[in-house]
């Protein structure tokens, strides 16, 4: 059966069948998903049952694995994934939830707010891929809101007047926004804001979307709570309803999602249960934004 894409949602996401992602793609099979991803912007593929080094070279087709180093608050002798994998399920090394009060835990916690994938590094990622190995009972679905449509629908006035802000992007933000305020000076050091346009144009289809994350926590020349009340309702307008896709995980799904015109989230789950969900990220090719004003 050929490879075939269909739309799941009114403005995005398609579903891929027609594919075996545990085996090296041909060029045409390549070209047919990253042309899926710049309609679509999401990509759900079921039942692929692959190892992590399989994600890693299916991942490598669209660019190189972005370095997840300066992501967490994990140290090194903590991490159970090779490196190249991001861990974002509840496990410990040792294969075990993680405690309530753990620290990694917490700081995870932030994957439930409204965000982009690493739009905390100067150059931000450019596709997410997450497999799910262990799918919880009870919750842990992962909500998608396609920001092209969200920005399409602003009235011309707002258009003009975000066209060229740029914002500054931290993990302290987001953190801190739920009470996750206690870092080492290295954790500040490598949480260091940078800046990110507020608007951003794909490089393929030349669609405008907003570039939004619970990492933004100012907009430059702007009073920090004038600009964090546009940020809120701007993400308010682009998480509404007919905008957002809701994956509902079964065992061995894989999604892909392109972090320049998209935003997720991670919903509550069962965290005493094992939830694990292994993501590899496309590195980004240049920032958004010249970055001095940020260093």
């Amino acid at each position: 059966m050929p490879l075939s894409i269909r739309q799941i949602h009114p403005t995005f996401v398609g579903e891929v069948t027609g594919v075996d992602l545990s085996k090296p793609l041909t060029p045409e099979a390549v070209a047919a998903i990253e042309a899926g991803m710049d309609r679509y912007a999401v990509l759900v593929f079921h039942t692929q049952l692959i190892t992590d080094e399989q994600q890693m070279v299916f991942t490598r087709n669209f660019g190189a694995i972005e370095d997840a180093r300066g992501g967490n608050v994990t140290k090194a002798e903590d991490k159970r994934l090779v490196v190249g994998m991001n861990d974002v399920s509840n496990l410990g090394k040792d294969g075990k939830p993680l405690s309530r009060d753990s620290r990694q835990r917490l700081f995870n916690i932030g994957n439930m707010l409204w965000h982009s994938d690493s739009s905390f590094r100067a150059i931000p990622a450019k596709y997410s891929l997450l497999s799910a190995r262990v799918v919880n009972k009870t919750g842990g679905n992962t909500e998608f809101a396609d920001m092209r449509a969200a920005y399409d629908v602003l009235d011309d006035a707002t258009k003009h007047a975000i066209e060229n802000l740029v914002c500054e992007h931290s993990l302290m933000y987001s953190r801190g926004s739920l009470g996750f305020l206690e870092y080492s000076d290295e954790e500040k050091a490598m949480f260091k804001p940078v800046r990110q346009r507020l608007v951003r144009t794909h490089p393929v289809t030349g669609r405008k979307s907003l570039y939004l994350s619970s990492h933004a926590g100012t907009i430059l020349g702007m009073p920090v709570p004038e600009a964090r009340m546009l940020l809120k309702d701007l993400t308010e307008h682009a998480t509404q309803p007919q905008f957002v896709y809701i994956h509902r995980w079964s065992l061995h799904d894989l999604v892909i999602w392109d972090n320049r015109q998209t935003m997720h989230r991670v919903r509550r789950y069962d965290d005493t249960q094992p939830r694990d969900m292994r993501r590899t990220t496309v590195a980004g090719t240049a920032p958004t934004v010249a970055q001095e004003a940020a260093e």
